[in-house]
C-alpha cells in the first residue's frame, strides 16, 4: 500500500493543473461524531462546490465525470469489497450521461434512473494506470472471477465500485458526505487526502480503462501523500 501511495504521490506532484476555482481545493477534512456514529467527509474549495458539472457527451462511451475524491488508507474489505490491492477512495461524482445509482432517487422526482448529474457518492478502489493522463483508474475485474466480492449496492459494472447512497450536501464553497460508522466498520484511525479530478468512461477501447482519471484539478496535500487524520467530536 505504501509503495502505491508513494508512486501516486510522485505522479500527482508533477501532473496537477488547477484552473476552475470550483475544483481548487482549500482543505479536506473528516470528522467523526461519536454521539451519532457518523463520519462527515468535507472538501472546501475556492469557488462554489458542486456548481460546475460536466457537459454531456450524449452517450456512455466517452461520458465525462467530475469528482471530489477522498483517497484513504482504508482496506477494501472495510467498505464491503473483497481484499484487493489499491487505494480505497470515497468519490463524490456528477455525470449527466448515465445513472449508476439505481436504488436512489437523488433529484426526488420518484424516478431512480435519471439523476446522474446530481452529486452522489461511490466507494471505489483506485490503481495506478499510465494509460490515462491522470495516472489513475478504477480497478476492474473479470466477471468470471468468483472470488471478487462486491457490496449489494454495486451498480453492476465489472469494477470495484459501490453506490452506497450516502447523502451529499453542497453549500457555498463546501461539499460534504455523511457516512454511518457501521458502513466502514467504525474504523476511525485511517488517513486521507482530497482530490478534485476529471474522469471519463470508456466502453469501446480495450487498451484503456473503463473509468480513468484524465485530469487532476487539485490535491489538498499537493502531492497525494494522504497526510490527514480523522477528528473526533
Amino acid at each position: 500500500m505504501r509503495t502505491i501511495i508513494l508512486l501516486l504521490a510522485l505522479t500527482f506532484s508533477v501532473g496537477c493543473h488547477a484552473q476552475n476555482k470550483d475544483f481548487m481545493i482549500q482543505s479536506a477534512t473528516v470528522d467523526y461524531h461519536q454521539e451519532l456514529d457518523q463520519f462527515v467527509f468535507s472538501i472546501v474549495v475556492e469557488g462554489t462546490a458542486g456548481k460546475t458539472t460536466p457537459t454531456p457527451a450524449g452517450q456512455m462511451d466517452g461520458a465525462p465525470v467530475e469528482g471530489y475524491v477522498f483517497p484513504t488508507t482504508l482496506k477494501s474489505s472495510q467498505v464491503g469489497f473483497s481484499d484487493t490491492d489499491g487505494i480505497v477512495a470515497l468519490a463524490l461524482t456528477s455525470h449527466p450521461d448515465f445513472d449508476d445509482t439505481p436504488l436512489w432517487d437523488e433529484n426526488k422526482d420518484t424516478k431512480c434512473d435519471n439523476d446522474g448529474i446530481v452529486w452522489h457518492p461511490h466507494w471505489v478502489v483506485l490503481t495506478k494506470d499510465d494509460r490515462v493522463e491522470g495516472g489513475l483508474a478504477v480497478k476492474q475485474f473479470n466477471k468470471e472471477d468468483k472470488s471478487v466480492v462486491l457490496p449489494p449496492t454495486n451498480p453492476g459494472m465489472p469494477m470495484y465500485m459501490d453506490s452506497p447512497g450516502y447523502p451529499v450536501i453542497t453549500k457555498g464553497n463546501s461539499i460534504k458526505v455523511i457516512v454511518p460508522g457501521y458502513r466502514i466498520h467504525a474504523k476511525q484511525d485511517f488517513k486521507f487526502d482530497g482530490v478534485a479530478a476529471f474522469m471519463k468512461v470508456n466502453t469501446s477501447n480495450t487498451n484503456l480503462p473503463m473509468l480513468g482519471v484524465y485530469k487532476v484539478h487539485s490535491v489538498a496535500s499537493g502531492n497525494l501523500s494522504l497526510p490527514y487524520t480523522v477528528s473526533s467530536n
